[in-house]
C-alpha cells in the first residue's frame, strides 16, 4: 500500500455537491464531488442528453 492510498483512507469525506451525503471522494479532492447515488443519475442524464 502507497503512502497516498494510506492518506485518502483516513481523510475526510467529501460531501456530494447535489445532496450533501458523504462521497467516496477525500476532502482534497478538487472541483464537484458527487455520492455514488448521484453519480449513477447524473451518468445517466449525460447518456441521455444525446
Amino acid at each position: 500500500m502507497t503512502d497516498a492510498t494510506d492518506a485518502t483512507r483516513t481523510e475526510a469525506r467529501a460531501d456530494c455537491v447535489l445532496c450533501g451525503e458523504p462521497s467516496e471522494y477525500p476532502e482534497s479532492t478538487r472541483g464537484a464531488t458527487y455520492c455514488p447515488v448521484c453519480e449513477w443519475q447524473e451518468a445517466q442524464r449525460q447518456a441521455c442528453s444525446g
